[in-house]
């Protein structure tokens, strides 16, 4: 099981490679960017547990990348260790108040530079509680943000989402397959944000089938269909080939011997500051929920109306 995301952004091809082939060889899962830019893409798609940072870049430097990083939401709790050449404590102070976790100045000691890896990660999962698994925010993270935005002036949509029949695939494909889906549905999130949410949204992770999402969009009907639709399509690639083409998979029952459940789907229930005004945290999840379970409801019924004209 890997240990963790790390995205190394560096353009000297054999210092990147070198950070690749040897922090791979320790477990862990290593993306390189060679630009600034590229490093921003890469991060917007999927977040990684931890960047390591040259401050020195062909088309931006470290410096604009981490504070890129920090005032956008979904990112600002990427712990970042800055790697330069450079050792005067002037840039040391100036990457440190741009919100680095840690500075490492060229040549370094490549057993030093995994102690401090496994140290920043190791400190951002205590501090902020974020999901091994998906690394998104849990509880507390996101209750303090949901704080913040009470009192703001701000509009935005609180998106409570659930993956149905998530234990059942996990009792027939196992728990591997269980975390890969639990990897797809955060990437999965993070697209949709860059695609059509904004640099304010939030993305959460707080329970093993729930997520959610704060939106500041507009158009929070075209965000939700995306995201719903998108899913249907892409969470098949889970399943084989013969589970994808009956639409259902077999699962054990100490009853019945086995039975059969409906492939995975995703619902969502929401509740907005246009339409309402939240007196505290419990309110704004306790409403989104029971949206929720009044969609899925509409969807069980739906389903029960085509199992009878069977």
């Amino acid at each position: 099981m890997s240990k963790g995301r790390i995205l190394v952004v560096e353009d000297d091809f054999d210092i990147s490679n070198m950070l690749r082939i040897y922090f791979s060889g320790q477990g862990y899962e290593v993306q390189v960017a060679p630009r600034g830019s590229d490093a921003l893409t890469m991060t917007r798609k999927q977040i990684p547990h931890l960047i390591v940072l040259d401050i020195m870049l062909p088309d931006m430097n470290g410096y604009d990348v981490c504070r890129e990083l920090r005032t956008t939401t979904r990112t600002s709790h990427i712990p970042i260790i800055f790697l330069t050449q450079k050792d005067e404590r002037s840039d040391k102070i100036q990457g440190l108040e741009l919100g680095a976790d840690d500075y490492v100045t060229k040549p370094f000691d490549i057993e030093e530079l995994k102690l401090r890896v496994q140290n920043a990660i190791a400190a951002a999962n205590r501090q902020t509680q974020i999901d091994s698994k998906s690394n998104l925010p849990t509880g507390r993270l996101i209750e303090d943000h949901l704080r913040t935005l009470m009192h703001s002036q701000k509009t935005w949509t609180y998106l409570d989402l659930k993956i149905g029949n998530f234990d059942a695939f996990t009792d027939v494909y196992g728990f591997v397959a269980g975390d890969e889906v639990i990897r797809f549905m955060a990437l999965l999130m993070g697209e949709i944000i860059d695609e059509l949410g904004t640099a304010d949204d939030y993305a959460g992770h707080p329970g093993r089938d729930t997520f959610i999402i704060i939106s500041h969009t507009q158009d929070i009907d075209r965000f939700k269909e995306r995201l719903m639709t998108r899913f249907d399509d892409e969470v098949r690639q889970h399943y084989s080939f013969i589970d994808r083409e009956r639409g259902y998979i077999l699962v054990p029952d100490a009853l019945y011997g086995e039975r059969q459940v409906p492939l995975m789907t995703l619902s969502t229930g929401s509740v907005s500051t246009r339409t309402h005004q939240f007196s505290d945290i419990r309110e704004i999840t306790e409403l989104a929920a029971e949206d929720r379970r009044r969609g899925l409801s509409g969807q069980d019924n739906s389903a029960a109306n085509i199992l009878t004209s069977w």
